[in-house]
C-alpha cells in the first residue's frame, strides 16, 4: 500500500482537472434492465471471433445503443510493433468522431507529453450500414504506441511533489492526468463531442460504439484480433445517458477496463465520494464511476485486490463474523472509511487488467458480484491439462459460457465444447468473498499459465489428474453392442469405462448412433441420456470430455432415428416443419440450433405450434440460450418435452401439467411461477429457481444459485440434491408439508 503522503501528492496533483462548473447525472436518463456481459482469460491467447456467438445469443439483454470490448495481453505482430515495445510503451487509443480535430489533438496532448514509437490505424469495414440496426456511424479509431518523455515526467514529479512515487507510478498517473484533461478539451458531457480516450494502460485496449457488443467486432473487423483476457458488454448503462460511443461500456482506469450488469441506488454519494479526491465523471455514468473507484483503491491508495473488492461489495451480518478476527479489524477499517464508495444495488462486474508478476507482464479477468447477489452471474473454469490450454469464463448467463467454449472447440480440438466446473459466487460471503480471478501469469518455462483464485487469494481449481480427450486420428470402428436391454446396457458400459482408453469409448459411442432398426435407436437414446444425466467414474478420462462427445453422438443418434423407415421420430428445423398427414403420434427432434431466442419465430413459440398440431412428445436437441421453453401451453397442457444443450432464461416457467426433462443445466428464473406438473433438472439451476411457484413437482440434482423459491405459494413440491446459496424458500407460503402443503 501506498504511504499516506504520496497517496495526498497524487490526489492533490488532480485538483487542477477538476472543472469550476460540472455536471451531474440528470435524475430523467435512468433506464432499467438486465446487460449482456462475458469475459474470457486463457493461457493462450484466443481470436476475438469466439466472443461473437456468446454475444449474439445475449442479444436480447441489450438495445443497440452501446456495446464495446476490451482485449488484455495482445500480440505485438498485430499491431506492427515489437514485443519489446508492445511490454514497454503506453498504448494509448483514441477514438475520432470529428477527423478535423486529430491535428490539434496530437500537437495538444500527444506530441509535448509523449514519444511516439508507432501509430496504428484501426481497420473496420467500408461501409458502417452493412451491419443490420447500426444507425451511428462508429468512430475512426487510432492507437498510439507512447513513452512519456523523461523531460516532463521530471517536471510533473517536482511540480507535484511526487518524489515519493515510482518512476512506473509517476508514469501512470501523468498518463491518467494527461488524458482527462483530453477528454475535457475534446469531448464535453454537454456540449460538442469530438474525440474521447477508450483506453491508455500497457497492452489494453477498448473499443466500442452505439450498438451491440458483437457488432463492434465485427465493425472493426477483430475477428483475428488475438489475447489473452477478453470481456465484452451489451447494452448502454443503466443510469446516464448514451453519448455516442462515450456512454458504452467498457469504461477504464489506468490498466483496467470495466463492465457491469446492474445498476446503483446511490451513485450521488459515489461521485461525491470521488469528488473529495479530484475525480469527477465526464460521462455521468454508473459504470465510470465503478472503475473510477477501482483505480483509485487499487492504483492510487495501492490497495491489493482483496480489500478493493471488500471497498465495493463488504462482508456482513453473520459472514462477517465468520471470518478470522485479525481481518474482520482490517474489514471494519474499510467500511468505515469507504463505506460511500460502495455501491448499493444489483450489480455483478468483469475487469480486464494488465498487471505485473514478480516484474513480468501479467493479466487478469475478475469478476465481483454484488453483496445480496442480486444480478446473475456464473463462473466456469476448462483445464487444458498436459500441454493444453487451460481457460476461466464468467457472464451473465451459463449458455453464453457454452458458446464461447463451442466456438474454441470448433477451431481449436484442445478446447471442447464443456467447461470441467460451473459456479455461482457468494457475494459478500466468508467462503468466496463474492469474486474470483484468472489470472494470466508468466512460468519457470517461460510460458503463461493460467490460475484461478478467490477473493482471498486462494487457489480454488487445481488441476485435474484425468486427462481431457485430444483427437489422435482414431477411426472409430461401430462394433457390435450386447444384446441387452437399456438397463443392462448401461450397466456393462459404465462399470467397463473406467478401464477403456477414449479410442474405445468412441468405438461404442459409433455403435450406439448407428441402430440397425427403431427399437434398437429408443434403446440406444436412453443408454446416451443416461450418460449426460449420471455420475459414474470414468478412470482416467475427463468427464466434460466424455460428455461432449456423447452430445455429438447423440445429436448424429437423432437423426438417424428420423431417417430410419417407418420411424415415429420426425425431425424439426427451422427449414423442415412436416405437420401433415401423421398417421402415428410422433415423437418429434426439433432442432433448436438456428431457431431465436425469443419472438414469434423463436424455439418457445414453436414447441407451442408442435403442442397445438397434436405432438406431445419433443425432444428438443441442440439449444443455445433460447428463452422460455416450455412457456405458454396453457391450461393442464399434458405434454412432455426432453431438453438437450445449453438452454436460456425463464425455462419452464409458468407451466401448467407438462412433464419437462432437462438434460443438463438450467438457467436463470426456471419455472417461474409454476402451477402444476414435473421438472427433472440433471445438473444445476441458475438464480431465483421457482420463484413464486404456486405448485408441481420438481426435482434438481445439482446445485441452485441464490434465491430459490422465494414467494412461493400454494402446494410446489420440491428436491434439491445439491447446495443452495442464500435466502432459499425466502418468504415462503406453501402450507403445511404432512397436510398436503409444499416442500
Amino acid at each position: 500500500m501506498m504511504d499516506k503522503k504520496a497517496v495526498t501528492a497524487v490526489i492533490k496533483s488532480r485538483r487542477r482537472l477538476c472543472p469550476s462548473e460540472w455536471s451531474q447525472m440528470p435524475k430523467d436518463q435512468v433506464a432499467e434492465g438486465g446487460c449482456g456481459v462475458i469475459g474470457m482469460a486463457c493461457s493462450e491467447r484466443i481470436a476475438g471471433r469466439h466472443l461473437l456467438q456468446s454475444l449474439t445469443q445475449m442479444r436480447n439483454r441489450g438495445n443497440g445503443k452501446g456495446g464495446g470490448i476490451a482485449a488484455v495481453g495482445l500480440v505485438a505482430d498485430q499491431f506492427g510493433v515489437s514485443p519489446e515495445v508492445l511490454q514497454d510503451d503506453y498504448l494509448l487509443t483514441i477514438a475520432y468522431l470529428d477527423e478535423g480535430v486529430r491535428s490539434a489533438l496530437e500537437k495538444e496532448h500527444i506530441e509535448p507529453t509523449f514519444t511516439v514509437d508507432h501509430v496504428h490505424e484501426a481497420t473496420c469495414i467500408d461501409d458502417f450500414q452493412d451491419l443490420p440496426g447500426l444507425e451511428v456511424r462508429p468512430p475512426d479509431v487510432v492507437h498510439y504506441f507512447l513513452r512519456a518523455r523523461s523531460e516532463v515526467v521530471d517536471a510533473f514529479r517536482t511540480e507535484h511533489e511526487l518524489q515519493s512515487l515510482s518512476q512506473r507510478q509517476l508514469e501512470d498517473e501523468l498518463v491518467y492526468q494527461n488524458s482527462v484533461r483530453l477528454n475535457r478539451r475534446f469531448y464535453a458531457s454537454t456540449g460538442k463531442k469530438r474525440a474521447f480516450v477508450l483506453s491508455h494502460g500497457k497492452n489494453l485496449i477498448v473499443m466500442k460504439m452505439v450498438g451491440y457488443g458483437d457488432d463492434v467486432i465485427r465493425y472493426y473487423q477483430l475477428e483475428d484480433l488475438r489475447a489473452h483476457v477478453w470481456i465484452g458488454h451489451h447494452r448502454y448503462p443503466t443510469k446516464g445517458r448514451v453519448w455516442h460511443p462515450g456512454g458504452a461500456h467498457p469504461f477504464i482506469g489506468l490498466n483496467e477496463a470495466l463492465v457491469h450488469n446492474g445498476d446503483f441506488a446511490n451513485y450521488a454519494s459515489i461521485v461525491e465520494y470521488l469528488a473529495q479526491r479530484n475525480i469527477r465523471p465526464l460521462y455521468l455514468t454508473d459504470t465510470e464511476v465503478s472503475v473510477q473507484v477501482f483505480d483509485l483503491l487499487h492504483r492510487t491508495y495501492g490497495y491489493p485486490l482483496e480489500y478493493v473488492i471488500e471497498a465495493l461489495a463488504p462482508t456482513t451480518e453473520r459472514d462477517f463474523h465468520q471470518l478470522p478476527i485479525d481481518k474482520q479489524k482490517v474489514y471494519r477499517a474499510l467500511q468505515t472509511t469507504h463505506m460511500h464508495c460502495s455501491p448499493d444495488g444489483p450489480w455483478f462486474f468483469l475487469v480486464a487488467q494488465s498487471d505485473e508478476f514478480q516484474d513480468k507482464p501479467a493479466y487478469r479477468l475478475t469478476g465481483i458480484t454484488d453483496t445480496s447477489m442480486l444480478r446473475p452471474q456464473v463462473f466456469a473454469w476448462q483445464d487444458g491439462g498436459e500441454g493444453g490450454p487451460s481457460i476461466g469464463l464468467a457472464a451473465s448467463e451459463k449458455q453464453a459460457i457454452d458458446a464461447a467454449l463451442a466456438s474454441l472447440s470448433e477451431a481449436d480440438d484442445r478446447f471442447w465444447p464443456r467447461a470441467d466446473r460451473y459456479w455461482n459466487a457468494r457475494g459478500g460471503s466468508h467462503t468466496d468473498g463474492g469474486a474470483f480471478s484468472f489470472s494470466v501469469l508468466p512460468s519457470e518455462k517461460g510460458e503463461a499459465r493460467l490460475v484461478c483464485t478467490d477473493k482471498f487469494g486462494r487457489m480454488i481449481v487445481e488441476p485435474l489428474p484425468q486427462l481431457p480427450y485430444r483427437s489422435n486420428g482414431h477411426t472409430a470402428q461401430s462394433l457390435g453392442l450386447p444384446d441387452l436391454d437399456a438397463g443392462e446396457l448401461y450397466s456393462w458400459l459404465v462399470s467397463s469405462l473406467p478401464v477403456w482408453r477414449y479410442d474405445e469409448f468412441l468405438n461404442v459411442l459409433a455403435a450406439l448412433k448407428r441402430p440397425a432398426s427403431v427399437g434398437d435407436g429408443r434403446r440406444n437414446l436412453q443408454v446416451l441420456t443416461w450418460l449426460l444425466d449420471r455420475h459414474y467414474p470414468t478412470g482416467g478420462k475427463r468427464r466434460s470430455s466424455l460428455l461432449a462427445l456423447c452430445d455429438k453422438s447423440l445429436w448424429n443418434l437423432l437423426q438417424r432415428l428420423c431417417a430410419l423407415p417407418d420411424s415415429e421420430f420426425v425431425m424439426i428445423s427451422r427449414e423442415s416443419r412436416p405437420l401433415a398427414d401423421w398417421q402415428v403420434q410422433p415423437t418429434a427432434v426439433l432442432d433448436a440450433r438456428d431457431l431465436p431466442p425469443e419472438g414469434p419465430a423463436s424455439l418457445a413459440r414453436e414447441i407451442v405450434r408442435l403442442y397445438e398440431s397434436g405432438c406431445r412428445h419433443v425432444l428438443v436437441a441442440r439449444t443455445r440460450g433460447q428463452r422460455f421453453i416450455a412457456s405458454g401451453l396453457g391450461g393442464r397442457a399434458e405434454m412432455r418435452i426432453d431438453v438437450y444443450g445449453s438452454p436460456g432464461d425463464y425455462l419452464g416457467s409458468g407451466i401448467d401439467g407438462v412433464q419437462l426433462h432437462v438434460h443438463g443445466s438450467a438457467q436463470d428464473q426456471v419455472a417461474q411461477i409454476m402451477k402444476a406438473g414435473r421438472l427433472v433438472i440433471h445438473g444445476d439451476v441458475g438464480q431465483t429457481f421457482m420463484y413464486g411457484a404456486k405448485g408441481g413437482e420438481a426435482y434438481v440434482l445439482g446445485n441452485a444459485a441464490g434465491r430459490p423459491l422465494i414467494n412461493a405459494v400454494g402446494r410446489p413440491r420440491v428436491i434439491i440434491n445439491g447446495t443452495c446459496l442464500d435466502y432459499l424458500a425466502e418468504s415462503f407460503m406453501a402450507g403445511d408439508a404432512s397436510n398436503g402443503g409444499g416442500f
